[in-house]
């Protein structure tokens, strides 16, 4: 017979499977959005510009994040343990989004590693170019464009047996858990993948929709293969990922924003 509290974490760990298959939703709805906004914008300007002089997206951003507030309600930190980490440095994400995924530049048969700089301590993580190569592409392209600095890791999980899953979610400028750069990448390096401790991994939503968001996993983790696995983490980045989880969730069903303040101040890809 299943327990109160198995049942308790199963539903955490299927809400976080919900959360992942909303993203995609959300970015297809933003897109819709956004190109009526556009239209809407050549209509005003031709009226005279009262678009602009009503704030322009700033409206709409805030109805956004009302509604991803309501789709994914936050509860206050339930951890007693302190920050662990520091302030983050000055700055904010730049937001740049592109129509299409990067010309492919990195050398399949080469070793790369990115260096996640965080208010927690620095992430090192070995990307595997042979068998994710369009996914390494893609962040070694939106590492060199900053797009990952100054942006925060808005979501972990903390789920134990018989299911686990234990994650520290980054990679969306918005923090919203809906943010990409505009363009979906194809899952790649599936056959077979697991998620143990250390790997790195794209979130998605549904099949070849991963974008900028990924996950780290900071303890051993039951997930179906349909996650795109493209690097691993250094024994260093652990210790930093652990000591990020052990300041906690800020949820009680062990699903929702970090108790730490996990900030990439500045993300680097460096061929090796």
């Amino acid at each position: 017979m299943v327990s109160s509290e198995q049942r308790r974490k199963q539903l955490a760990r299927e809400k976080y499977e919900r959360y992942l298959q909303r993203q995609a939703a959300a970015r297809r709805r933003a897109r819709i959005r956004n190109a009526a906004i556009a239209l809407g914008v050549v209509l005003v300007l031709a009226a005279g510009g009262a678009y602009a002089a009503s704030g322009g997206l700033n409206g709409d951003k805030g109805k956004k994040d009302r509604a991803d507030s309501a789709e994914t309600p936050s509860a206050p930190p339930t951890s007693k343990a302190p920050d662990p980490c520091e302030k983050p440095a000055k700055g904010k994400p730049n937001g740049k989004r592109w129509k299409k995924e990067p010309a492919m530049t990195v050398d399949k048969s080469a070793s790369y590693t990115m260096e996640l700089e965080t208010t927690c301590g620095d992430i090192d993580i070995e990307m595997d170019p042979a068998k994710a190569p369009h996914t390494v592409n893609s962040f070694a392209f939106l590492a060199r464009e900053k797009y990952f600095d100054h942006t925060p890791c808005h979501r972990m999980t903390a789920l134990p047996e018989p299911q686990p899953l234990n994650v520290l979610q980054c990679g969306d400028p918005t923090g919203s858990g809906s943010g990409g750069p505009g363009y979906k990448l194809d899952d790649e390096n599936l056959k077979g993948a697991t998620y143990p401790a250390g790997t790195v991994a794209m979130a998605n939503s549904g099949p070849d929709t991963a974008g900028s968001q990924f996950f780290l996993v900071y303890k051993d983790s039951k997930l179906p293969p349909q996650y795109t696995p493209f690097g691993k983490v250094s024994d260093a980045g652990m210790k930093v990922l652990k000591k990020i989880a052990g300041a906690g969730v800020g949820s009680p069903q062990g699903d929702g924003p970090p108790n730490a303040t996990v900030v990439i101040d500045k993300a680097t890809v460096r061929k090796s």
